[in-house]
């Protein structure tokens, strides 16, 4: 039985550490999809705290058939369906015009400190990056995350959302073509 399992056994007779391990193994992976959603940083913090107390909470009902990070992946994604259906967050049609928005986390490069000007270059492609990371329709802009931030696999990803793995394959395409157009429009 893999560590996850596991841990999820332990906090379930009461260890309260092995929970604690979980979180901290999930925490910033869950983070980054969070933040990548929502775009600000207080607000994905808060969302991730959230979405571990739900975890806690529906703990009992997780059956060890499944993968954990698959599981609580799936409680994230619903977490974030409820928010945009109660923001009613507008969401774009490949036909439509976007718009220019710069504001949102900085992706996490590794730092070997470069030069001011690589930093300010560095800046730069970070927020082209993230603003278009943002022009992204909601749901592929979620795969997107997923798969080249947090590393999920294709299996994974269809399990979460209940497609096919073929049409999830299709939705990443999607969004790195969307977004490889955004950034030559602005080179």
């Amino acid at each position: 039985m893999d560590e996850d399992k596991q841990l999820v056994k332990r906090t379930l007779k009461g260890e309260k550490d092995a929970f604690e391990m979980i979180l901290r193994k999930y925490q910033q992976p869950l983070f980054n999809y969070v933040g990548r959603m929502v775009g600000e940083r207080e607000m994905a913090l808060d969302f991730t705290q959230d979405i571990f107390l739900k975890a806690y909470s529906f703990l009992p009902t997780y059956r060890d058939d499944f993968k954990f990070s698959t599981w609580l992946f799936k409680i994230a994604s619903n977490y974030m369906i409820d928010y945009w259906r109660r923001k009613k967050v507008q969401t774009l049609s490949y036909d439509q015009p976007l718009d220019n928005g710069n504001d949102g986390l900085a992706m996490q490069l590794p730092c070997d400190k470069p030069s001011v000007v690589r930093r300010l270059e560095m800046a730069e492609l970070r927020d082209r990056i993230e603003g278009a990371l943002k022009k992204l329709p909601c749901q592929l802009r979620e795969l997107f995350v997923w798969r080249h931030v947090n590393g999920l696999s294709y299996e994974e990803m269809a399990e979460i959302k209940g497609l096919p793995v073929g049409t999830v394959k299709n939705r990443v395409f999607q969004a790195k073509e969307m977004l490889r157009r955004l950034l030559e429009e602005k080179s």
